[in-house]
């Protein structure tokens, strides 16, 4: 009699357990289950529609140094299913990629669709019974294998089963995996953007500089790369490394810290000082508002004289020192206060999870209920932004496939 397996999830990770177990063993049943009416609109969504579905980093070792929670697990992971098998897998399929200058990689076509199309094209083919609106309750370890009561009473048998529903954001939701004597690490937000609500830098909203150190006061997180200023605070590739990288600290402070901006990386305010002398002998008959002598945009210039209480009509010659000081600090330690976080669209992910001790990560199965899976968020595993958390979750639900496929 043909085994089955119920994946549960009809996300980036419950797809590619589910498509990859059928088509590996074509005896086995394989039901995939998703609680809403949508499917893999994570993947629909990513990268503004276009899906960053990995990132072009062929070493393992650099490649698990992007993940602030599960570095060790993923490293090992990865040698099972990596970036190039995730690449070689979609172009085999009729999806080639493309990489940006960040790494980032997207389908050629620029479009999330061109991934949501493949993944359905190969569920249609090896045959995945996709059952839609059906939430799992609870999961029941029986002689045989497992039940699984739905929320319409109806109830499932299996002889696997791969939890792979995502992240979860509130603690009580995790109770039916916890009811399996599994150990959560309590569930905190990661990727989000800092909110410095009445400062007036939130008037520079849609400024953006290439490249920012920001410090979160009081610790060793700092993290270099583009900012961008939105109308509640900041945001970028900076500020969505740091949240992710401080997403536990950041919680217990409630999200009220204070940070530093050097918007000139590298700088220090020695080192400009030394530069400004230079500065006011060559611009000494300009005004100072006029001439910005460095890269920045023209209003975070502005910005910064008036916080330095600078007339943009005084020349650089008039320029008193102790106004200039106060420059330099405000160009390498622009000092702001964090009051809250604002979710980034849809890159949102949850750090937490299944607790990586309860997993084998060359199987992806539990160690204390024998059939059972995970894949992708639901493990306490999250990357930072720019296609680290899809490339786990293919790497997971890769692994968890061949696992059961091969077990029969």
């Amino acid at each position: 009699m043909a085994k089955k397996l119920v994946v549960i999830g009809g996300g980036a990770a419950g797809f590619f357990c589910a498509v990859n177990a059928a088509r590996m063993n074509p005896l086995l049943e394989v039901i995939l289950l998703e609680k809403s009416s949508k499917l893999l609109s994570k993947v629909r969504v990513s990268g503004g529609g276009r899906c960053n579905l990995t990132h072009a980093c062929f070493d393992r070792e650099e490649m698990s140094r992007h993940y602030p929670r599960g570095q060790r697990f993923v490293k090992k992971a990865f040698h099972r299913f990596f970036t190039t098998d995730t690449i070689q897998w979609f172009e085999e399929r009729g999806v080639p990629l493309k990489t940006e200058t960040d790494g980032r990689m997207f389908p050629q076509s620029d479009s999330s669709e061109s991934i949501v199309s493949c993944l359905l094209r190969e569920v249609n083919q090896y045959k995945v019974d996709i059952r839609m609106n059906s939430e799992v309750l609870k999961l029941q370890k029986t002689a045989d294998g497992f039940d699984l009561h739905l929320s319409q009473g109806k109830t499932i048998v299996a002889d696997y089963v791969c939890v792979a529903c995502g992240g979860y954001p509130k603690t009580p939701m995790f109770d039916w995996l916890i009811q399996t004597g599994h150990t959560i690490e309590s569930p905190v937000p990661s990727l989000f953007t800092f909110n410095i609500p009445g400062h007036p830098v939130t008037g520079l909203m849609g400024v953006s500089v290439p490249a920012a150190t920001v410090k979160i006061g009081g610790t060793k997180l700092e993290e270099t790369g583009p900012l961008l200023i939105t109308h509640w605070g900041l945001s970028g590739p900076a500020v969505l490394k740091l949240s992710a990288r401080g997403a536990r600290e950041l919680a217990e402070r409630n999200y009220h810290f204070p940070i530093t901006v050097n918007w000139l990386p590298g700088q220090q305010d020695q080192q400009l000082a030394m530069q400004f002398r230079g500065i006011r002998q060559e611009l000494a008959a300009q005004k100072i508002g006029i001439r910005n002598p460095f890269t920045l945009p023209q209003r975070l210039w502005d910005l910064l004289l008036e916080l330095s209480g600078i007339d943009p009509e005084k020349r650089w010659a008039d320029l008193p020192v102790k106004e200039q000081n106060k420059l330099v600090v405000n160009m390498v330690q622009c000092s702001f206060e964090v009051k809250g976080k604002t979710t980034f669209k849809e890159e949102f992910v949850t750090a937490g999870g299944i607790r990586l001790n309860d997993i084998d990560v060359n199987t992806m199965q539990s160690k204390i209920l024998p059939g059972l899976y995970f894949a992708g968020e639901i493990m306490d595993v999250d990357g930072v932004t720019g296609g680290f958390n899809f490339q786990h979750a293919w790497t997971s639900g890769f692994i968890a496939a061949s696992s059961v496929a091969g077990r029969e």
